[in-house]
């Protein structure tokens, strides 16, 4: 059983910056995929960005240019470093991993608690 935890969210003013971690407490390595996904007040929960064991990536139109997303696996870690940040950026930001994934949005069966990222001035 894996156990993914986040950490990193905040309230942040608009243009400002944040970097998202997801620690996980086994390995990652066999993962091919691991994501992170986010949801407003209101409204479903959508793909933010995706990262293969090799490095290939996917991002949501709204996000790309101003995330990135990146592994360690040495160290079981996921990052989302956030820039530019949006008020509507605003949403609980959860990561996924699992078999199942893939970077182009399909959810594996592991979610981590969510980490709250607030956007305002």
């Amino acid at each position: 059983q894996v156990q993914l935890v986040e950490s990193g969210g905040g309230l942040v003013q608009p243009g400002g910056s944040l970097r998202l971690s997801c620690a996980a407490s086994g390995s990652i390595s066999s993962f091919n995929t691991m994501g992170w996904h986010r949801q407003a007040p209101g409204k479903e929960r959508e793909l933010v960005a995706a990262i293969t064991s090799g490095g290939a990536t996917n991002y949501a139109k709204s996000v790309k240019g101003r995330f990135t997303i990146s592994r360690d696996n040495a160290k079981n870690t996921v990052y989302l470093q956030m820039n530019s940040l949006k008020p509507e950026d605003t949403a609980v930001y959860y990561c996924n991993a699992g078999p199942q994934a893939t970077i182009w949005g399909r959810r594996g069966r592991y979610w981590g608690q969510g980490t709250q990222v607030t956007v305002s001035s």
